[in-house]
């Protein structure tokens, strides 16, 4: 059974207003959670603990209810497993969804009742008194709180669907990384997760290319000299 570590956080910095403001960005740094390392699969969420230390860093949970579900699934056997597939299935439901996205294809089926029924986990949303004596928006959990991590990880690609520009949403080029990744560039036409590695090794692997086959365009030319 995983033995979880202490999960810690100093000074959160909120994002935007709300300590649990999530963006697009997020949800796919999420995604890519799910990464390539030179073409070979790893995985950076390998455990409950390690999910768990993830949301409280990106503030979609807070670091106390980490720790509470730490200690429940340390008196309940299989639950951390059970959590740890559920935060697996989101993320993959969600690369699903973004991959037919890119490739102009409907998402399975399956993937898509899986963003949904994650979808219906939500905080509830409230005024409530200021400080200055008049009212400010908070929030309260209803639920489990990695159902509504997931669920908040989940909304901004429903919010780019609706009002934003999916066209813009992209993989990368490069076969060994296949990051998710948003396209600001002007002209719409990026194809690297980032041009300063992914970029310059294609660059660089068809420099090599053309090299080899020019090189083998003048071995080819030579004229062979009989003795």
């Amino acid at each position: 059974m995983e033995s979880l570590p202490p999960i810690a956080i100093s000074n959160p910095t909120p994002r935007g207003h709300h300590a649990h403001d999530v963006d697009l960005e997020d949800t796919f740094d999420f995604v890519n959670t799910d990464d390539l390392e030179n073409g070979f699969p790893l995985e950076r969420l390998p455990t409950l603990g390690d999910a768990l230390s993830w949301f409280v860093e990106r503030g979609v949970i807070h670091a106390e209810g980490a720790q509470r579900l730490s200690h429940e699934t340390e008196r309940d056997p299989g639950a951390a497993a059970r959590d740890l597939a559920r935060i697996h299935a989101v993320r993959g439901a969600l690369r699903e969804v973004s991959d037919a996205l890119v490739e102009h294809r409907p998402p399975h089926a399956g993937a898509l009742d899986t963003v949904n029924r994650a979808l219906h986990a939500r905080q509830v949303i409230e005024l409530v008194p200021s400080s200055d004596g008049c009212v400010a928006v908070d929030h309260r959990h209803v639920g489990d709180p990695i159902d509504d991590a997931l669920a908040r990880l989940c909304d901004p690609l429903v919010t780019e669907l609706t009002s934003g520009t999916p066209e813009r949403i992209r993989i990368c080029d490069n076969d060994r990384c296949r990051w998710v990744f948003y396209d600001t560039s002007r002209t719409g036409r990026r194809r690297w997760c980032d041009m300063a590695t992914c970029g310059n090794r294609a660059k660089a692997a068809r420099h090599r290319a053309k090299s080899k086959a020019g090189s083998s365009s003048d071995d080819a030319s030579t004229p062979t000299l009989n003795a």
